[in-house]
């Protein structure tokens, strides 16, 4: 399929195109790329730098979009993508591809590639250890006692009386869960591999998991197998009084559920960054429910100063017909 597209490729203008008879010698080095997403010029210009003999442009500037052969996308949205018949490749500056896989127009011959960058997973260890303490030294009891002037001390145990269970052991949670042991808490992970992780305490069996999780970080990919994972009878697994902290994807929670639990005190409370529809509707309970915390999928942002190498990289490859990296497996979903 590669080779196809490197036999079509629309030449830059400056890219020194040679004369044969009647036929044009093409740069195959060269790629049209289409830039998708909030801030595309700011990317444009960084992968410019770094890929000075390729095209770049935003969606909707392309005089000919069939001969665009890549696209390098940061929306969970795949239609701007159908615009693009020859498209061969595309590059998610997210880690999470989902939404795009979830599209039934999208041609599941294109190679995809989700985002894999050495900042994502410091960012996202930041975010979930920032929580959980926040979790630990019971900073939404105290939130929520100043709002109604109650001064009520708790018991603070220390991190190795913690036990934080951890759903999902890919690169995100891996980090994170390292993080975590580093401050002494202790920490329970499951994936239905169970495979090993240095200092996790590793199970294939989902209930086991929540009922020792006082808290519990969500950091699963988002298949067909875990939607819906947070559900009535994950809140009843897990101990009365644990919080949640929601950094994988909203469609993992089963809302009204998480909600009953919250009512019903089982749940002491949930830090949620992602929903099942974003932005969360102003109507939404989330936003007013005092065991609450609503932040705005901000927990890992794709940062261009670590992943425009990662996403130059893939271009060389895909410009040499070398395998490329990070590509998804469609039947697993990541």
């Amino acid at each position: 399929m590669f080779a196809y597209y490197l036999l079509t490729y629309v030449p830059h203008p400056n890219s020194g195109n040679r004369e044969c008879g009647d036929q044009t010698l093409y740069d195959r080095r060269m790629l049209n790329v289409v830039v998708i997403g909030n801030q595309a010029s700011n990317w444009i210009e960084r992968l410019r730098s770094a890929r000075p003999d390729d095209r770049f442009d935003i969606d909707g500037a392309w005089t000919d979009p069939r001969v665009v052969n890549a696209a390098v996308i940061s929306v969970p949205n795949a239609k701007p993508l159908l615009r693009y018949p020859s498209l061969g490749f595309i590059q998610s500056l997210w880690m999470g591809v989902d939404a795009l896989l979830s599209d039934p127009e999208l041609d599941p011959d294109t190679a995809l590639a989700r985002m894999v960058d050495p900042g994502m997973p410091v960012s996202m260890a930041e975010t979930v250890t920032a929580h959980v303490l926040w979790a630990h030294r019971h900073g939404d009891v105290y939130q929520r006692n100043q709002r109604n002037r109650l001064w009520e001390e708790r018991h603070q145990p220390l991190a190795p009386q913690r036990t934080v269970t951890m759903l999902g052991l890919g690169e995100l949670g891996r980090r994170s869960a390292q993080t975590l042991i580093q401050l002494g808490f202790t920490v329970v992970g499951w994936s239905r591999s169970a495979m090993p992780v240095d200092g996790v305490h590793v199970t294939a069996d989902l209930e086991v998991a929540l009922s020792v999780g006082e808290i519990v970080v969500n950091l699963l990919p988002l298949t067909d197998a875990t939607r819906g994972v947070l559900n009535v009878n994950a809140f009843r697994a897990m101990p009365v009084d644990a919080v949640l902290i929601n950094v994988g994807r909203g469609a993992h929670v089963v809302d009204t559920d998480l909600l009953d639990a919250l009512d019903a005190r089982h749940i002491r409370h949930a830090i949620l960054d992602v929903f099942a529809e974003e932005p969360l509707p102003a109507e939404h309970r989330y936003w007013i429910h005092p065991h609450v915390t609503v932040t705005p999928h901000v927990a890992a942002d794709s940062m261009p100063a670590t992943c425009i190498p990662v996403v130059a990289e893939n271009l060389r490859r895909l410009a040499a017909g070398e395998p490329l990296n990070h590509l998804v497996d469609r039947t697993r979903g990541y």
